[in-house]
């Protein structure tokens, strides 16, 4: 069994006086790189998919783990509680400064560069050095975590790159369904890993679909596969809603359903409006007896964009533009310069959050017959050009295409992050590795602050030992 230690010291010179301000810190290993070395939910690390399918390249994308897995630094605002099991940071302290395990050639001021002279492989270990310049990495630093060479390009997301944080492990194609059989797959709004369950919603004709479809998540039957090539339904329920539809015009219908993590799945129906007051459809389906109440909301002097579709046309299609996180509902302004956050219990409850520019709103992959606009990560909502931290703070990042053409919001279990979706018949199962993990903790006795006249150097030493 081998046991990891991590000494770090931070040397921050000031540039006039040359005087050194040197830190000694000792870190705890958190159980980030174990549990993706350790968990394989859906075998996405099994080579069970077609010859095609996309999947990562162990060898140089996360192996070895120094300096793949562990190849980056975050410094952030503030100290991070000292479990093994705490493996992201709260959108409250995403970090100030990062550096990865190369030289930064980009514009992005909150990043630094590996010293690729000093930086090596040691008998034991792995010894990391970072450098940030006088315009690099400032701000105050309680606490600074190892992370992967991903997380430590951008962090969460930048105005240089956001795509970083989304390492793609497997695209596994799943033309060989139905088309009827891939709807249910792309209306899907929650997987229940323990159970190995996708609940997937629907409106059709007057009636609520609601689909459980079997997923192998940590346990395979005796004629499963791992590549969704079977399809197993294993309940479908119906409810009658009698105010609560899908609205519908003569190219799309308008609506879509979304997990409030709360209890409860909730649909909506809207169509964008460039004036006046919004009005929306909605429904709210209690999960463990399916028992409901619905209702219409007008919303005085909202312009809202619509909620999404989902229907089956030539293709399977599905647009999801709207997010739920702690009882409030997120869908973007027609103008595409704020986004309406409104209490999903009080429908006077809302608030318009000003982005500060005019987003490009597009979806977070390619654009096709699926496309996703907003998804929750963490306590983070991911927009394309934009995310809403849990304090409601907009930051702004590049929109680059980052993600496959997603139906689903991402369906997220630790570190792995899963969605159905495709484009013009070309349909798959995604599944992602959440980059920007805490491999380490390491707070610091005092808080330091990194300023424009001072130079920050970073020297990490991560060793092994056995233990017997």
């Amino acid at each position: 069994m081998k046991r990891l230690k991590g000494t770090m010291v931070i040397e921050l010179t000031d540039e006039v006086t040359g005087e050194v301000e040197t830190i000694t810190e000792e870190n705890m290993v958190t159980n980030a790189v174990n549990n993706i070395l350790g968990q394989n939910p859906m075998g996405v690390f099994y080579n069970a998919a077609g010859e095609y399918d996309d999947r990562v390249e162990w060898n140089g994308a996360l192996l070895p783990i120094c300096p793949n897995m562990i190849g980056g630094i975050l410094l952030l605002p503030n100290i991070l509680e000292e479990k093994a099991n705490n493996m992201y940071p709260a959108s409250g302290n995403l970090p100030v400064a990062y550096a990865s395990n190369d030289v930064n050639s980009t514009s992005n001021t909150a990043r630094g560069s590996l010293n690729q002279t000093e930086s090596k492989a040691l008998d034991n270990g792995y010894k990391f050095v970072w450098e940030f310049t006088p315009s690099q990495g400032n701000g105050t630093i309680s606490a600074v975590a190892l992370t992967s060479k991903q997380g430590g390009q951008n962090a969460f997301g930048s105005l240089v790159g956001d795509a970083s944080p989304f390492l793609l492990i497997r695209r596994c194609d799943i033309g060989g369904l139905t088309d009827a059989q891939k709807v249910v797959l792309f209306d899907g709004v929650e997987i229940d890993f323990n159970k190995g369950i996708l609940y997937s919603l629907n409106y059709e004709g007057s009636v609520v679909d609601i689909r459980q479809v079997r997923v192998p998540v940590f346990d395979i039957g005796l004629n499963e596969t791992l590549d969704n090539s079977i399809y197993k339904l294993m309940k479908e329920d119906t409810i009658t809603p009698t105010t609560f539809n899908f609205m519908d015009d003569t190219y799309n219908v308008y609506g879509t359903f979304l997990d409030g993590h709360d209890g409860y799945w909730y649909g909506f129906a809207n169509e964008q409006n460039s004036s006046g007051s919004a009005k929306m459809l909605w429904i709210k389906i209690k999960k463990d007896d399916l028992s409901f109440t619905e209702g219409e909301w007008t919303i005085s002097n909202a312009k809202l964009m619509g909620i999404g579709f989902q229907q089956l046309d030539s293709y399977p299609e599905r647009e999801v533009r709207g997010c739920i996180r702690g009882g409030y509902l997120y869908i973007m302004a027609y103008n595409k310069k704020g986004i309406y956050k409104i209490n999903i219990s009080n429908s006077t409850d809302v608030t318009l959050l000003n982005l500060g520019f005019t987003s490009k709103w597009k979806p977070l992959g390619e654009s096709g017959t699926c496309q996703l606009y907003m998804t929750l990560v963490n306590d983070i909502i991911i927009g394309g050009d934009f995310q809403i931290l849990a304090d409601d703070t907009i930051v702004h990042t590049q929109g680059s295409a980052r993600l496959g053409t997603l139906a689903t919001p991402l369906m997220q279990y630790g570190h792995f992050l899963f969605g159905y979706g495709g484009s013009y018949g070309n349909e798959y199962r995604y599944a992602y590795l959440l980059m920007p993990y805490l491999a380490t903790i390491n707070n610091l006795a005092q808080p330091i602050t990194k300023t424009v006249d001072k130079t920050m150097k970073i020297t990490y030493t991560l060793t092994e030992e056995t233990v017997v």
